[in-house]
Order: structure tokens, then C-alpha cells, then sequence
């Protein structure tokens, strides 16, 4: 039997695709280094990271596919939908540039996640509490590996720092649409759905700060401006270059069993 839905069918399959095409969008970002990585034990790290979100990105997507009774999958909500359909936040689209930007990306997602994800254990919504209580022992090990990198990288040579230092001053203004306030948000949280976003800004603020300054590393002092918006399908031209290649296989050979 399928268990009550606490808000309307279509506002919580949006929800759900926000949660699971972030993890999606990370995890094909974090793949990209495979082969790449700086030392060997990094590169199976990396590899590891990027199987954990698409993990969690595959449960979310199969769950939104199932409230929205459209007879679509994970696969094919993955593979299917054009980039104005994703609702993924601009965050994780952004692409790795260099190590230092990979982990500062990394470290503001993932403390934004174990937060988020803690929040999510006690959603009114069954299916979200049992990914979430999965999900989250795996984002809490993500978030120390990260956490280890960015004071590694703030704290090291003048060159890792400059670098990491750059990547902190260029990401910050996406980081504003993790707490994006809008009516979807509204309704989820009104509902026992999710947490309002806003309530997790300044948790997740004083713990990014708290380690940022054991890296040395400073934070822009000026509020992350909202940019418009991922949620919404609007994004950068990143994400349609990283979908292009995401989705190559699946629309070579569409229908293809393997």
C-alpha cells in the first residue's frame, strides 16, 4: 500500500527532484575527477563520492517518479529531461575548475546537506525519512572529507591558499539559493515535508565560518544575493555543457536494456 501523501502530488514530486537533481548534478561533477584526482587514494575518494550522491539521487528519483504518476523512472528522469527541467541549485552545476574549487563546492554543499538531511529524518513524508536517515551517514563522512581538504588547502602553501581563497570568493554568491524562500518551499514546510530553507542559514553559516577560520581562509562579508534560480530552470550554461555529456549514452540508444 503506498503510504499518504502529505501535500499535493505534483508539488511533492518538484520538491523531490530539487533534492535528488542536486546529488545528481554533484555526483556527475565529482565523477569528472576519476583519473584526475591529484594523489591515487583521492582518486577512489572521489569515485566514492560521486557513488554515494548518485546513490541518494537515484532513491529521490524513483520516489518523484512514483508521486508524480507519469509512469517515468530514475533513468528517465535523468536521462529524459531537457535543462530548463532540472531544479537543481546553480551551486553544484558549477564545474570543478581545480582541486581547491572541487572541495570549497564540495565542503558549503555538503554542510548545508548534513543539515538539511538531519531535518529531513523527521519529515512528515515516510519514503524522504528513510532516504534521509540513509543518505545522511553517508553525507556526514563527505562532509569530513571535505572539511580535512579545505583546511589542508587554506592552511598550506601560499599557492593552495591564493587558490582556495579564490574558489571561496567566486562560489559565495551561489550559496544563497540554498535557502531559497519561495511558495514550493512554503508548501513543503507547511506540510511537515521539509524544514523551511531559511531556517538553516545561520547553523549552516556558523559552521562554515568555524572552519574556514581554522583554514584561515575569509569569508565575503556581504549576504549572499538569491541568484535566479536553478529552481526555477534557469541556469547557467554549465549545466547544459555537463548534460550534454551525462546524457549522451541514454539518447544514443534510447530504450536500450543493458
Amino acid at each position: 500500500m503506498s503510504p499518504a501523501l502529505p501535500m499535493a502530488a505534483g508539488s511533492l514530486a518538484e520538491f523531490l527532484l530539487r533534492l535528488a537533481d542536486d546529488r545528481l548534478v554533484l555526483g556527475h561533477r565529482l565523477s569528472e575527477w576519476c583519473g584526475h584526482a591529484p594523489i591515487p587514494e583521492e582518486d577512489i575518494a572521489m569515485a566514492n563520492l560521486a557513488l554515494d550522491c548518485l546513490g541518494h539521487a537515484s532513491l529521490l528519483l524513483e520516489e518523484a517518479g512514483r508521486v508524480e504518476g507519469r509512469g517515468r523512472d530514475a533513468d528517465q528522469l535523468a536521462y529524459g529531461r531537457e535543462v530548463h527541467e532540472f531544479r537543481n541549485c546553480l551551486l553544484v552545476e558549477q564545474p570543478n575548475r581545480d582541486f581547491a574549487a572541487t572541495m570549497v563546492r564540495q565542503f558549503l554543499v555538503d554542510v548545508h546537506a548534513d543539515l538539511l538531511y538531519g531535518r529531513l529524518e523527521a519529515s512528515a513524508f515516510e519514503p524522504l525519512r528513510d532516504i534521509a536517515a540513509k543518505a545522511r551517514k553517508e553525507v556526514r563522512y563527505h562532509r569530513r572529507h571535505s572539511g580535512e581538504w579545505l583546511l589542508r588547502l587554506g592552511d598550506g602553501t601560499e599557492e593552495s591558499h591564493a587558490r582556495t581563497q579564490a574558489a571561496v570568493d567566486g562560489l559565495w554568491k551561489y550559496t544563497g539559493e540554498l535557502f531559497q524562500d519561495d511558495e514550493l518551499a512554503r508548501a513543503a514546510a507547511s506540510a511537515g515535508v521539509a524544514p523551511e530553507p531559511g531556517a538553516l542559514r545561520e547553523e549552516w553559516h556558523a559552521q562554515v565560518a568555524a572552519q574556514a577560520g581554522r583554514a584561515t581562509l575569509r569569508l565575503p562579508q556581504e549576504r549572499p544575493r538569491l541568484v535566479y534560480s536553478g529552481r526555477a530552470g534557469r541556469h547557467t550554461e554549465a549545466l547544459g555543457h555537463l548534460l550534454t555529456v551525462m546524457q549522451s549514452v541514454a539518447r544514443a540508444h534510447p530504450g536500450a536494456a543493458w
